[in-house]
């Protein structure tokens, strides 16, 4: 039996478009699947009645306290053990479910991981995992897109490896090609920091690394199945992305690979390096994106990723 731990109360439109995208999932979910709801029992179990299938095919665990949005994440998570986060948190800890999934504050889900589960031994930094499309009919793994706005060249190196099992685990590609975002393809462009990762990721054995991409190429070039980079450049792609779905979508424009860059046929993005399974969904997720994270996250269990992470770095 796989057990998934869902935040009931994370997002803004919990926690009724979380308890949605759950009944969507499970009436797709394998039947070994078993969603275990975090969050104010009371409050669910008066929703619950909206939704049959997942009321005979879940688990509740009470957590009486919410950390907000806007909450800062350090201390909410420190003041708030009681909160629906914390509690997921202890239940991965505790290995009572296999996985823990919240819309909720990103930071908070941060600092819980490296509260609760901690990073990986030899890791320096996790990093969230983020896929985009490219007009090859495949899709492109980047990261980070948040943790680590800077990042030392040896992190980045890094982040190659965790970026290249993610994609041959989970996406099935046998040997993934890691590329370095850049502003230039030749070794000698970029910063400081571009520069010195580029020669410490080109003799590499631990994946196969292909060099310098620009962005120009991210969504064009069938070149990477994989593209590195710190979390603040990251961010601003991801977001950049997302910005230019939405603006198409405001024009009425209807196109096949545009709508492969809507947010919730993607659910949530995996923190990877970390001693557990936590995917984090945006904040707006509706019962859609909650859904397709479900099954992302099941995706990332059956994997078996963390493993084979810890595996690769021991």
């Amino acid at each position: 039996m796989i057990r998934i731990g869902l935040d009931v109360m994370g997002g803004d439109y919990a926690p009724h478009a979380i308890l949605a995208g759950a009944e969507l999932a499970k009436k797709t979910l394998p039947e070994d699947v078993r969603i275990v709801l975090v969050g104010n029992k009371e409050i669910i179990h008066k929703q619950l009645k909206k939704y049959p299938v997942l009321k005979d095919c879940a688990d509740i665990v009470h957590a009486p306290e919410v950390i907000e949005m806007g909450d800062h994440p350090t201390k909410a998570f420190s003041q708030k053990q009681e909160s629906s986060i914390a509690i997921g948190f202890k239940l991965l800890e505790q290995k009572k479910v296999d996985a823990f999934a919240s819309a909720g504050n990103t930071g908070a889900m941060l600092v819980g991981t490296t509260m609760t589960v901690k990073t990986i031994p030899g890791v320096i930094r996790p990093s969230i995992a983020a896929t985009l499309p490219n007009i090859h009919n495949g899709q492109t793994v980047i990261l980070d897109v948040g943790i680590a706005p800077d990042s030392r060249p040896d992190v980045l190196f890094q982040y190659g490896l965790l970026g290249s099992l993610y994609a041959q685990y989970v996406f099935k590609i046998p040997k993934p090609r890691v590329a370095l975002l850049n502003i230039g393809t030749e070794s000698t462009k970029g910063n400081l920091v571009t520069r010195s990762a580029y020669e410490i990721m080109k003799d590499t054995r631990h994946y196969q690394f292909v060099g310098n991409i620009e962005s120009n190429e991210f969504f064009t070039s069938d070149k990477a199945d994989v593209v590195v980079c710190d979390g603040f450049v990251g961010n601003i792609i991801l977001k950049e992305a997302e910005s230019f779905y939405l603006i198409a979508k405001s024009r009425g424009i209807k196109d096949d690979f545009l709508e492969r860059f809507n947010f919730e046929k993607y659910g949530g993005t995996p923190v990877l390096g970390v001693n557990g399974n936590v995917i984090i969904g945006h904040g707006i997720s509706n019962e859609t994106a909650i859904k397709n994270m479900l099954h992302q996250t099941l995706e990332i269990v059956r994997a078996d990723l963390t493993n084979k992470i810890l595996k690769a770095f021991k």
